[in-house]
């Protein structure tokens, strides 16, 4: 299968159709449902809804995107690949939706192979795949925490250098005439 989205509308606002082609261009299965949320934070009845919309489509995945984070329950954050009445949801962020993609893409493939019926088979790969997303997310967390570190310390290094080229300037040593050559008995030095 080629890692290459088909993306469309769909006339339903932030609501979009999501699946791989094939090389010739064709949709694979399984097809999914996008729900782009802009909401401070999401409810239960947004879940509802969206496999609601996700079973009127026949598309076995949901995907419900939030701008950022802090618009995720902390049950989302810990459930972030469930199952709710026979559809698989995926509950992400738009900057985590590539790499949640890509770490899925092993399980989209196998649901074009066998169809969306292997997760149900198989717990052990669905308690894996979830908390595999929950480790990203701290690792995620974790470079946030060091990247904001990185800066400080950027920022002190610059605040210090001028504090101590500051405290330099005055302390510069005035600049002295150049010395004569030395003289013996008023002639300049005798080559030997």
């Amino acid at each position: 299968m080629a890692w290459d989205v088909y993306q469309r509308k769909l006339g339903k606002n932030g609501d979009y159709l999501l699946a791989f082609r094939d090389a010739g261009g064709a949709q694979l299965e399984p097809r999914m449902l996008i729900d782009n949320k802009n909401k401070s934070i999401i409810a239960e009845a947004d879940l509802d809804k969206l496999v609601r919309d996700a079973k009127e489509r026949s598309t076995p995945v949901a995907i419900l995107v939030t701008r950022d984070e802090s618009q995720l329950r902390q049950l989302d954050r810990e459930l972030r690949w469930t199952q709710k009445e026979g559809v698989w949801v995926l509950r992400t962020t738009r900057q985590w939706l590539p790499r949640d993609l890509e770490v899925l893409r092993p399980v989209f493939e196998r649901m074009h192979a066998e169809g969306s019926g292997f997760l149900n088979k198989n717990v052990a790969l669905t308690t894996e795949v979830r908390r595999s997303l929950v480790d990203l997310d701290a690792i995620e967390n974790e470079l946030k925490k060091a990247s904001k570190a990185i800066l400080s310390v950027s920022a002190l290094v610059v605040k210090y250098r001028a504090r101590i080229q500051a405290l330099c300037d005055p302390v510069s040593a005035p600049k002295m005439p150049p010395k004569p050559e030395a003289t013996l008995g008023g002639r300049k030095g005798m080559a030997g």
